[in-house]
């Protein structure tokens, strides 16, 4: 009889002592969420330019089409990868963050070849978009930064104590961050 009552006291101190977290927890995991959005949502106005920038491209110049086929193909990859926004794993957001990457670089990869043809450069369509997708990509920035801001608050509650036992028990779980890309860490070479 005094271990059951023991046992329940332990019980009802650990639940009494992490039950205020759980509303926390929900409501950082509710922020993680959100900024998920935010993040998806610069992502979507990027691939939603993308079509535009091709088309004035493709009419502007006589441009190489392999550049034009890698940015919608990149795009097309790019916007398959969907991932759920309770199920931000570390892996989930990696498979994401390498679709986008390589649409960025068949997209830089297109804006840089874009400096051999002059009539493009003076092109007001061109430069308009141009300008907005060098925007998107500032905001994608900042989106993942506050991505990552929202999922450090929340990480770090659920596993601090005694949020921790809160969190085993309602199956809270750690959330993936974006991390920088494969080979960035390495200054890019600059020759003229």
């Amino acid at each position: 009889m005094k271990k059951l009552l023991s046992v329940i006291l332990v019980v009802a101190v650990a639940m009494s002592l992490s039950s205020c977290s759980y509303n926390s927890m929900v409501k950082l995991d509710e922020n993680v969420k959100t900024q998920w959005a935010a993040v998806q949502s610069q992502y979507q106005r990027r691939s939603d330019l993308i079509p535009n920038l091709v088309n004035t491209v493709k009419g502007a110049a006589n441009f190489e089409k392999s550049t034009l086929t890698a940015v919608v193909e990149a795009r097309a990859k790019a916007t398959s990868v969907q991932v759920d926004p309770t199920k931000l794993t570390p892996e989930s957001i990696k498979a994401f963050q390498a679709a986008q990457g390589e649409l960025s670089t068949a997209l830089g990869k297109l804006l840089s070849i874009t400096e051999n043809y002059p009539t493009l450069k003076t092109n007001e369509n061109f430069l308009g978009l141009q300008a907005q997708i060098e925007g998107t990509e500032n905001r994608i920035q900042v989106s993942r930064q506050d991505f990552n801001t929202a999922v450090q608050e929340f990480n770090t509650k659920i596993r601090s104590f005694p949020a921790n036992i809160t969190a085993k028990m309602f199956g809270f779980s750690e959330k993936g961050y974006f991390t920088a890309e494969p080979g960035s860490e390495k200054a890019p070479k600059v020759q003229f």
